[in-house]
């Protein structure tokens, strides 16, 4: 196992600015998903890691080595990448024992290791086919069978399902979780899909436009968002955002008027230099009911679609002029009706104009 750390990285192109300042540490055995946009620098920032890529500015440390000049062959790392970049002339137990063979080990332990791994990702029987004999997910399979062979410090994964289907890529992510359970090895894995970073990740670090948004763990960046941008990635379906002014600062927190009308106290940290600006309220779906106590946030619903997903039901509307959409509404309920819905303060969030949020003052109601 390895740490990693980075320490006011930066990557140009030219004038082109990719990366900039990026500050990290990522210890011994954690599982760290790096999310965001397309163009976010999330790719770059692994494949410098991986020595694909040289470092513009700041200084990389793999168990406090710096390796900014250390070829990507030397850094003891296992990669996985979104193209399987298997050699099609070679069989499965060729394409597994090719990075031994490269590396000059023995052909006793290049005959060890290669049958260890086969076993472990379940697909002995396959040692004898080529690529074009497997299917994708098999395919993956021994992709990342080439990384493990090599027993490295970390594993660096590049969107690795990208091209798998629904139910193969779920496949996939079970058999990664638990691989790195069994190794205990770093983990890096890039990804855009959100869902892939809260159900792996032990650690996520938000990227947007080559800087840092946020790291925590899921349960954190979902419950506690550090900006508008982190609280609308995370979450499927993403959160609601309400426009609004601050009306009042006090010890319990802000009273902010919603454009409907509606005027709620929601606990966070007073900030008297706020009153009589914009102002934006973040629910998340998950957040809302179907009725309300006195103390609740009352919106009041025009219904354009229902989406039914067996275990779950999700409403789409419009309150006022803002779209919403909640979780949780009767089975029976059809598009083009109007319904109320709830949502305590609690569970709220406010968001300043430049995108970050007011820190609240306690947990959560769903906190767990």
């Amino acid at each position: 196992m390895a740490d990693v750390r980075l320490e006011g990285v930066s990557k140009a192109y030219g004038t082109i600015q990719i990366l900039r300042n990026i500050n990290l540490t990522i210890d011994h055995g954690e599982f760290v998903v790096f999310v965001g946009p397309s163009g976010s620098g999330k790719s770059t920032l692994l494949r410098m890691i991986g020595g694909l890529e040289r470092i513009s500015g700041g200084r990389l440390l793999i168990d406090n080595e710096v390796v900014n000049d250390v070829d990507a062959a030397d850094r003891k790392l296992g990669m996985v990448f979104q193209s399987y970049a298997l050699y099609p002339h070679m069989t499965v137990r060729e394409n597994l024992a090719f990075p031994l063979r490269m590396a000059k080990v023995s052909k006793a332990e290049i005959d060890t290791r290669v049958a260890q791994t086969a076993s472990l990702l379940q697909m002995d029987h396959l040692l004898d086919r080529k690529p074009r004999q497997l299917s994708g997910g098999q395919r993956q399979r021994v992709a990342i069978g080439r990384a493990i062979v090599r027993e490295p410090n970390v594993f660096l994964f590049d969107e690795p399902l990208s091209n798998l289907d629904t139910e193969l890529r779920v496949q996939m992510r079970v058999q990664i979780a638990k691989l790195h359970k069994q190794f205990g090895n770093t983990m890096i894995y890039v990804t855009h899909d959100q869902i892939e970073a809260m159900t792996m990740a032990d650690k996520i670090v938000v990227l947007r436009d080559g800087v840092i948004e946020q790291v925590g763990s899921p349960h954190d960046l979902y419950h506690n968002p550090a900006s508008r941008f982190v609280a609308g990635f995370i979450g499927s379906p993403k959160m609601n955002f309400l426009g609004g002014k601050v009306e009042a600062a006090h010890e319990s927190g802000m009273d902010v008027r919603l454009n409907a009308g509606t005027v709620v106290c929601v606990p966070v940290e007073p900030d008297k230099s706020l009153i009589g600006k914009p102002i934006t309220l973040g629910i998340r779906p998950d957040d809302f009911s179907p009725s309300s106590a006195e103390k609740d946030i009352a919106i009041d619903l025009d219904l354009d679609f229902v989406e039914h997903l067996g275990s779950v039901t999700y409403v789409y509307g419009n309150a006022g002029k803002e779209a919403v959409v909640a979780k949780g509404a009767k089975p029976e309920l059809k598009g083009s009706a109007k319904i109320r819905l709830a949502a305590s303060p609690a569970d709220c969030h406010l968001f300043m104009a430049n995108g970050k949020a007011l820190r609240r003052l306690h947990a959560p109601a769903n906190w767990s």
